[in-house]
């Protein structure tokens, strides 16, 4: 699996996200705006009306990232709800974005598995031959 980091900072403010300095709403490639928009068509508008989200997002393929930006967006605001406003409200959001999908809070943990010896890969061996 292709592995992207991102980092996020939430504050309150007008309902702005940015991810790498670019307002989300002009993000590249534009068959997959719609994933990273997920969020914010589950939950509403109105949720995100008076916070501000700025996502750095670094690493991995155009998928990845995209990946990696709708999972900030949803932990952001779950984790700004808790801190900020109250814990029903919280609640509500998480549940809502865990029926949808579950990676939307919960990262995937699959990495690459190394190479071994003896193979070209992690796994498969050499063909033997007798003769």
């Amino acid at each position: 699996a292709v592995v992207s980091t991102q980092s996020t900072g939430t504050k309150e403010g007008n309902g702005m996200i940015k991810v790498n300095g670019v307002p989300i709403d002009l993000l590249e490639p534009s068959a997959l705006r719609y994933k990273v928009l997920e969020p914010i068509l589950l939950l509403g508008k109105k949720r995100f009306e008076g916070v501000d989200i700025r996502i750095r997002v670094r690493g991995g393929g155009a998928t990845a990232r995209v990946y990696a930006i709708r999972q900030a967006i949803s932990k952001s605001l779950v984790a700004y709800y808790q801190k900020f406003v109250d814990e029903t409200s919280k609640k509500e959001i998480k549940d809502i974005l865990l029926n949808y999908d579950k990676s939307m809070l919960v990262a995937d943990p699959r990495r690459c598995e190394p190479k071994k010896f003896g193979g070209p890969g992690a796994r498969a061996k050499y063909q033997k031959s007798y003769r």
